[in-house]
């Protein structure tokens, strides 16, 4: 007997739990080389037609789908493909109206295979990427630029305190400071903090060396500007810094030119030294003619700036001291140190300046004698008259020779002064001064730039009108908005009481235009308001007129009258006074008003 057991399987279950929940869309084909068998199915099929069958696999599931290849033919180059049943029968050995069955199984992607895992994930980590990438480029590259920046800034800064520490130290000196400043940092460091730490500085002071030098051949130079106070009092601030800076500027340059160090300036006495910090054999020479040179361009530029500053001027003057000697040199540390010189040769330079005269040179007697030493014995003459200098008792001082160019000589009586009446020491002939000193001291002081003095004040009240032309210029503002107020003067009678002047019986009444900040606030910069050279001209030729009218009194002149003008100027403008930028500033005295807009 021979028993037949027959298992049948779907094909389904081999398809099935096989994937993840997320994991859907999957087509299987199954395809058989041989023809499907009629009995297979209830389908009706040709002979000879090859057997198919597809399946979709969603997660754990597989669902037929029918009898045939029904996957999407967009995915063919995705396919997979595996021998998923084989007899292992030779097909040789095959009848010819038998089939040795061979299932192969092809897996493709579908649709909805793709929409779950094609996404735009990978594209927007990618540019995630991307952007962080370039944001941290930009954040560097802004971290390198803000870095480059302030190093630039702080090398400007340094760049300026060491031209301001040059201009104030010596080289030499600048340096020793720089090493003894990094000592005391580093000593600083070095040390634990306590509440001691504000006495730091001292303490490194005393247990460092000073820094000083003894220099033995120096020439000391002090130059004052006399007449300075009168006229710096008659002056606004402005004016007064203006002169300044322009005069000590010069200076600064004429002692770059001789290689003479500036020690420093106390008020309007600029101080200079020749010899030190370098050395030098022929300092009294260099210091002679650093202050004849600083002389020259004194009167050059008063004359120049009188213009602008108005009268007086031109009648500033330098009153020279020199003396050569040794001086102790050195930086007395602590806060707003500086370069300073100090001993007997300091003091009696001062002595010579104070002890001379406006426009003049005086040297002492070893600068005289040195100056004979170096072949410049012409240049100096002794004083007619022994001084006294505190100190010292009684010395026979010398006077630096001054050419014809040099001196006042046709001068008008009223620009005269009585210290400069000295004619025998001062009637040299310029071939005295030509010994070593070239042709630079031909200059004619008593006109500059072709203008007389009278010419002169001409010009500085012709910029003080034009100035005031400006301001009414810009009160008016364009001629659209121009208001059209007008003032109209009334008369109010009074009774008459005895005792009373005619004057009295009427009050004039003089109406005033209302005030308007906001048309002030709106008004363009007086400075920048062109009234034309016509308009100037005419001013020329007016003050010109006026001053013809005047007779050379001594107390009534077109000079005393420019002073007055001078004088009313600056009181005016601490009454009434408006700022560059067209905004209201109260006057300096409490109780005065801010009358801005009579124009």
């Amino acid at each position: 007997m021979v028993a037949i057991a027959d298992l049948v399987l779907e094909f389904r279950q081999f398809f099935v739990n096989i994937l993840s929940d997320d994991e859907k869309g999957i087509l299987v084909v199954l395809k058989s080389n041989c023809p499907k068998a009629r009995d297979y199915s209830d389908i009706e099929v040709t002979d000879g037609e090859e057997a198919v069958i597809t399946y979709k696999v969603d997660g754990p599931d597989a669902i037929l789908l029918g009898e045939s290849d029904l996957h999407d033919t967009r995915y063919d180059a995705l396919e997979v493909s595996e021998v998923f049943f084989d007899l292992g029968i030779d097909p040789a050995e095959v009848p010819n109206a038998a089939c040795a069955q061979e299932l192969t199984l092809h897996i493709y992607p579908s649709r909805e295979f793709e929409d779950v895992f094609h996404t735009a994930n990978p594209m927007i980590y990618a540019s995630i990427v991307v952007v962080i990438f370039l944001f941290t480029t930009l954040v560097f590259g802004l971290y390198d630029f803000l870095v480059g920046r302030r190093q630039r800034k702080v090398m400007d800064r340094i760049i300026q305190q060491d031209k301001v520490v040059s201009n104030v130290f010596p080289t030499a000196i600048r340096e020793r400071l720089y090493q003894d400043q990094g000592r005391r940092d580093g000593k600083r460091s070095a040390e634990q903090d306590d509440i001691m730490d504000g006495l730091d500085s001292g303490l490194a002071m005393s247990d460092s060396a000073p820094l000083a030098d003894l220099f033995t051949n120096v020439t000391v130079v002090f130059a004052d500007i006399a007449g300075f106070t009168a006229w710096s009092s008659a002056r606004e601030p402005q004016h007064v810094f203006v002169l300044l800076e322009r005069i000590y500027g010069a200076f600064d340059r004429i002692a770059y030119r001789h290689s003479v160090f500036k020690v420093e300036t106390v008020g309007d006495c600029y101080v200079a030294a020749a010899g030190l910090p370098d050395p030098i054999q022929d300092h009294a020479v260099v210091a002679c003619k650093f202050a004849r040179d600083c002389l020259k361009k004194m009167h050059e530029m008063t004359r120049k700036m009188e213009v602008s500053l108005g009268p007086d001027t031109a009648e500033l003057d330098l009153r020279i001291g020199i003396h050569s000697g040794q001086v102790t040199a050195g930086v007395l540390r602590g806060e707003r140190c500086r370069f300073q010189l100090f001993g007997d040769t300091m003091n009696t330079a001062a002595r010579m300046e104070s002890g001379g005269e406006r426009n003049r040179i005086q040297i002492s007697p070893v600068t005289a004698d040195l100056m004979a030493k170096a072949g410049f014995s012409k240049w100096v003459i002794p004083r007619s008259h022994k001084i006294f200098v505190k100190g010292k008792g009684e010395m026979q001082t010398y006077w630096m020779k001054r050419g014809a160019s040099c001196g006042r000589k046709g001068l008008k009586a009223s620009e005269t002064r009585s210290d400069m009446s000295t004619v025998d020491e001062t009637a040299i002939d310029d071939s005295d001064m030509t010994e070593g000193a070239g042709s630079d001291l031909d200059m004619d002081i008593d006109i500059v730039d072709g203008m007389t003095k009278m010419e002169r004040l001409v010009e500085w009240n012709v910029e003080v009108l034009a100035s005031l032309l400006q301001q009414i210029v810009a009160s008016r503002g364009d001629d659209s908005n121009h208001s059209t107020f007008v003032p109209k003067v009334s008369l109010v009678e009074n009774d008459f009481e005895e005792g009373k002047t005619v004057l009295d019986e009427f009050t004039p009444i003089i109406p005033l235009k209302r005030f308007d900040v906001e048309e002030l606030k709106s008004r363009r910069r007086p400075s920048s308001i062109d009234i034309g050279d016509a308009a100037k001209s005419q001013l020329r030729n007016f003050l010109s007129n006026i001053a013809g009218m005047y007779r050379d009194n001594a107390f009534h002149n077109f000079d005393h009258a420019s002073h007055v003008t001078s004088s009313v100027k600056k009181l005016l403008s601490r009454i009434v006074n408006t700022d560059e930028g067209n905004g209201l500033r109260r006057g300096n005295h409490p109780d005065t008003l801010d009358l801005v807009d009579l124009a």
